[in-house]
């Protein structure tokens, strides 16, 4: 009797492990999409010559979410992702990557007006949480 029950909790283990989730940063509907929005708000405050979609962007947010939470994702595990510094950083640097592989420096408030336009005249998912004023 003993036997089985030690196999049977073997057996949960090795189960629960094999469905274990990817972190949310591995998760590219997730992580990307946080990307998008990392850098339509880093434009909107940036140059002058566009706003953010604020209510486009927070449905966006709350879809996002929701994703998570389909993927079987708590809010605490979604809270503690989109608050993570770490994960911020993590987010900046992979921005700044984008900005520099379109041959523009994330630096140069002019160089980010460049990319938000051409995100809205696109029509990318940066793009439409950006309008042109």
């Amino acid at each position: 009797m003993r036997m089985i029950f030690v196999g049977l909790t073997a057996l949960s283990l090795v189960t629960t492990q094999a469905v274990a989730k990817p972190a949310l940063r591995d998760v590219k509907a997730v992580d990307d999409n946080m990307l998008w929005v990392a850098l339509a708000l880093e434009i909107s405050n940036k140059c002058g010559e566009i706003s953010a979609r604020k209510v486009k962007g927070i449905s966006f947010l709350w879809s996002l979410k929701r994703k998570a939470n389909s993927l079987g994702y708590s809010d605490t595990e979604i809270d503690t992702y989109r608050n993570s510094n770490a994960e911020k950083a993590r987010i900046r640097a992979r921005g700044e990557k984008y900005v520099k592989a379109k041959g523009l420096n994330p630096s140069v408030t002019v160089d980010l007006c460049k990319l938000g336009h051409a995100e809205i005249a696109k029509n990318s998912q940066i793009g439409a949480l950006l309008r042109a004023k």
